[in-house]
């Protein structure tokens, strides 16, 4: 009976255990993110601006959505030009946005103005959960833009 008992409690954590590691694997990690920005730059590269940031933002587009990482592009005043997440973003100036009293944008646009990479954390609704978490975000400057990319903490 003792034997059946702990087998009984050893399947119990293990089951446990396995469900923590399927959920670890719905997250992206911050070398994923910064990967799919490398990703997105050669992309733009390759096939032009107009096509990469259309192709970005579109959610069925399965090599820049992956998960919980998207991209995310903006020029170097803050217009949103692309987002994997949110398309009533484009086209806004969102140099002032501030999250929990942080004014992200600026701030990666600011660390821009000294080096070609950068990351920030900070605080952003996750696409998956809906809920707001901290995310970590890689961002890269090309020409008079950046193309950014978070993983969610």
């Amino acid at each position: 009976m003792k034997l059946l008992n702990k087998l009984f409690l050893f399947a119990v954590m293990g089951f446990f255990m396995s469900s923590a590691a399927v959920a670890a694997d719905d997250r992206g990690t911050t070398a994923q993110a910064q990967a799919m920005v490398k990703k997105g730059i050669a992309y733009i590269k390759k096939n032009g601006k107009e096509k990469a940031f259309a192709d970005f933002a579109d959610a069925g587009n399965k090599e820049f959505h992956d998960r919980d990482l998207y991209l995310f592009v903006y020029d170097m005043n803050g217009v949103n030009l692309s987002h994997g997440a949110n398309p009533k973003m484009v086209g806004k100036n969102l140099i002032d946005l501030k999250v929990e009293g942080k004014p992200i944008i600026k701030d990666m646009v600011t660390a821009l103005k000294t080096k070609n990479d950068g990351w920030i954390d900070y605080q952003w609704p996750n696409p998956v959960t809906k809920a707001l978490e901290t995310k970590s975000s890689y961002f890269e400057k090309v020409d008079d833009y950046f193309v950014g990319c978070g993983a969610y903490k």
